[in-house]
């Protein structure tokens, strides 16, 4: 990085960790425990410029590129990976989606209040019935007019109900045709547009999860992005920032499980010493420092190239795979560092050890992102 994103970098840094300390610590165990979306938080963060990271100044934004948007979200995840990941979510997919693919009238419209905070954004591609199949599902729009109609449903999007637009992917053509999906931005309160069921999670409980539903939901042909029957290919591109938006979210709860589990070992008493001067916990340590910092490096690497402008998708999916696997063993090493408190909510440790497991899913399963590894390597 050159000196002055490395300025910037820390600034945001820090901004990030005094911003959580205040106003995110104190109250994530609630947040869990009833599974709050704290809506009052992102309007704050909106006003520290986070929920418009990327979006360049002339749109509301504050211009930054890709290496503060992970610093800022694996700042955010070490205090609460679900505000990390509703941030990442109102980022890198529904806004980006607009930024990238959207005319110049419907940036102007959309992006100032989504980068202010005034409005949440929500980006809809998942349905029940396909996951990771999208070029075969069944939420379908037909022509009719200046209109579209949308019929159909959408499950596991974060911000479904709270959100006041969403960016949906849907059928326009045959299944299976890459070219038949287009990416359509819809406005809460639009007829015939709903939010469905919520999803009672396991973790990242403080981020609201929802279906979205259409039923003969009308929307104008201005409010396609791009071209009819781009939608799929806008799609692919806009996850190959998702995967480094799950790496950042991943690095940030594997940084804070090692934390609290290297300040524990410091005060644990046993045997009238430290658990930190045993060998058995100082090498579990060790091994987690190291995979930490492991992940950074990939993380940065792909946020980095994605800044230049480079074809990211390989690096992009490495990232997102060793960091989430990273997290996992992380946090569970965590919880044995712990010991019994380990499993107890006295502790944020178990916090970590449940969220972590969705970044092994979000964005496609580390299986997914194999295949996405094996045919770039292999091509």
């Amino acid at each position: 990085m050159e000196a002055t994103t490395k300025e910037t970098n820390e600034m945001v840094s820090q901004m990030v960790r005094d911003f959580a300390e205040r106003n995110i610590e104190p109250y994530r165990k609630e947040w869990d425990d009833e599974q709050v979306f704290p809506i009052n938080i992102f309007k704050e963060l909106g006003e520290l410029g986070l929920m418009g990271i990327l979006v360049p100044t002339e749109y509301g934004g504050s211009g930054f590129g890709y290496i503060e948007y992970v610093t800022a979200i694996s700042e955010l995840a070490k205090y609460d990976p679900g505000v990390g990941l509703s941030l990442a979510a109102h980022n890198s997919l529904c806004t980006n989606h607009i930024l990238q693919f959207g005319s110049e009238t419907q940036k102007q419209n959309w992006l100032p209040k989504l980068a202010s905070g005034e409005w949440i954004g929500a980006w809809g591609l998942t349905e029940p019935n396909t996951g990771s199949d999208s070029a075969n599902m069944r939420t379908i729009a037909k022509e009719d007019g200046d209109y579209w109609i949308l019929n159909g449903s959408k499950n596991f999007i974060t911000h479904g109900k709270s959100g006041n637009l969403a960016v949906v992917i849907v059928r326009t053509g045959e299944k299976g045709d890459s070219h038949g999906m287009t990416a359509f931005v819809i406005e809460k309160g639009t007829q015939g547009f709903y939010s469905g069921r919520k999803e009672d999670k396991l973790g990242m409980r403080s981020s609201e999860t929802t279906e979205l539903i259409f039923d003969n939901c009308m929307v104008h042909k201005d409010n396609i992005l791009g071209k009819v029957g781009e939608g799929f290919i806008q799609a692919m591109k806009i996850l190959d920032g998702g995967r480094i938006s799950i790496a950042a979210l991943s690095l940030g709860i594997a940084q804070g499980a090692l934390e609290h589990s290297i300040e524990y070992s410091k005060e644990r008493q046993q045997f009238n010493k430290p658990i930190a001067s045993f060998q058995g916990i100082s090498f579990k340590l060790a091994e987690m420092a190291t995979e930490v910092e492991a992940a950074r490096l990939l993380t940065y690497q792909a946020a980095e190239m994605k800044n230049k402008g480079e074809y990211v998708t390989k690096y992009s999916a490495m990232a997102k795979l060793y960091a989430s696997e990273v997290a996992v063993k992380v946090a569970n090493e965590a919880v044995q560092i712990f010991g019994g408190y380990g499993f107890t909510k006295d502790y944020p440790v178990e916090k970590y050890y449940r969220d972590c497991k969705l970044c092994t899913i979000g964005e496609g399963t580390s299986e997914i992102q194999k295949i996405v590894i094996s045919r770039a390597i292999l091509k």
